[in-house]
């Protein structure tokens, strides 16, 4: 059985080396998930994942951040270039855990 959750969130760039991009999550939403997925967790926090962007859909695995109180969704470059996406982007987002 998935759990759902969905947002929209601005894509942003890590200022540290290797040009990471993110996503962060609503901080009430990841609220929910520490209190309902405990035990999804492994270490660091990472939760597998299935993303969707618009009928784009990939596995990957979100990132609790504790300076900013959210999961972070990664977005590698293959997706970026596939989907066009540019740091300041407004995206809807699809998490299926």
């Amino acid at each position: 059985m998935n759990i759902r959750f969905a947002c929209t969130a601005e894509v942003w760039q890590h200022a540290g080396t290797g040009s990471w991009h993110f996503v962060s999550m609503p901080e009430e939403m990841a609220r929910e998930i520490r209190e309902h997925s405990a035990w999804l967790q492994e270490g660091w926090g990472r939760i597998k994942v299935r993303a969707e962007i618009g009928s784009f859909a990939w596995d990957t695995a979100i990132w609790y951040d504790t300076i900013k109180q959210t999961y972070l969704i990664p977005l590698k470059a293959e997706i970026r270039k596939r989907l066009g996406i540019e740091v300041g982007m407004k995206l809807s987002v699809i998490l299926l855990l």
